[in-house]
């Protein structure tokens, strides 16, 4: 799997995650953990990120904005 579909195929699964627990913080979580299983895409940098929007306030409008706007 190449990068770019590493991470399109991250987005998709956060955002199912988001909308079937129905918590906005699901699907950050699922961004943290999934993005982690890519060679290309493992960094504690976007784990950092990741975990400094889970201790601000999650809505599902900015945790979808959040999770659309990795590439």
């Amino acid at each position: 799997m190449t990068r770019d579909e590493h991470i399109a195929w991250c987005k998709r699964r956060a955002i199912d995650e988001m909308e079937f627990s129905t918590d906005p913080k699901q699907g950050v979580v699922s961004m943290m953990s999934d993005i982690r299983k890519h060679p290309e895409t493992n960094s504690e940098a976007l784990q950092a990120l990741c975990m400094m929007t889970l201790l601000g306030p999650c809505t599902e409008q900015g945790v979808r904005d959040f999770i659309q706007g990795f590439n």
